[in-house]
């Protein structure tokens, strides 16, 4: 059986400032953004460049329950993970870009990790894995 992990949703507050931030702030591919009319909402898909295969579903909030839980979606713990095969190139092109670091960059026994927070304050872990390195910090 092979299974792998598709699409993570983050709830977030509209459509069009994620998209910016994720696709001209952090590079990311726009996937697919779609107008759901039947639903009043759009299906909007990122993705980091590369060949993975896990995808972001930017899910506009409905509702009080779900706007409380805009940036705060692990109660304030990294969320996600985002592997690269040169560190120091996209932090510094993250940095560069006003991507706010919130822990600066450490070499830990899994790699070189900085966490920073997009612009909703869900944390996100910049990791240059180790050669050793499992694919999971």
């Amino acid at each position: 059986m092979a299974q792998y992990l598709g699409l993570v949703s983050l709830v977030l507050r509209d459509y069009d400032e994620p998209i910016d931030c994720y696709v001209n702030r952090l590079g990311f591919c726009l996937v697919e953004d779609l107008l759901l009319p039947y639903h009043d909402k759009r299906w909007v898909v990122v993705a980091p460049a590369g060949t993975g295969p896990a995808k972001l579903l930017l899910a506009r909030a409905e509702g009080p329950d779900q706007l409380t839980r805009v940036g705060n979606q692990t109660g304030g713990r990294v969320f996600l993970f985002l592997h690269t095969d040169d560190f120091e190139r996209d932090y510094l092109r993250y940095k560069s870009a006003g991507v706010v670091f919130v822990r600066e960059p450490v070499v830990a026994p899994y790699g070189t990790v900085a966490v920073f927070s997009d612009l909703y304050g869900i944390l996100w872990g910049l990791i240059g894995p180790t050669a050793a390195a499992p694919d999971s910090a």
